[in-house]
């Protein structure tokens, strides 16, 4: 256990700490208003359980539209509307390949907040 009032190794001795349990960990420092609202945007986004569904499959491989309606027993326009709704959030992007579009995270730090979600919740009811 460190001691209390020993700096945390690349922290400079006069760094803020915190508590957390038995370690000092350094102080969160206040973020912008605007970096906040964004991410509360990004976390709105993942929100809907189909959008999390189509993470988790991204995060596997890329998909075309008609993939991922297979692969979640989705209709094909709710898939469409959820795909939209994670491109303007920046956490899909499209590229087209002739006739379709395929898929893909941005990257890879949305999946891991979805992946981390879920084991969170996995974790509680078991």
């Amino acid at each position: 256990m460190a001691r209390p009032d020993a700096a945390l190794p690349g922290l400079p001795d006069d760094a803020e700490q915190v508590h957390a349990g038995d370690e000092l960990k350094p102080r969160t420092p206040p973020q912008p208003a605007a970096t906040l609202s964004e991410a509360g945007e990004l976390l709105r986004a993942l929100s809907a359980p189909v959008r999390i569904a189509i993470v988790l499959q991204l995060r596997d491989a890329d998909r075309c539209v008609h993939e991922l309606v297979d692969a979640l027993d989705v209709a094909q326009p709710l898939i469409s509307q959820h795909l939209r709704v994670l491109k303007a959030a920046g956490v899909v992007r499209g590229d087209r390949r002739g006739r379709e579009v395929v898929y893909r995270l941005v990257d890879d730090h949305l999946a891991h907040i979805v992946v981390d979600a879920v084991a969170h919740v996995q974790e509680g009811s078991s």
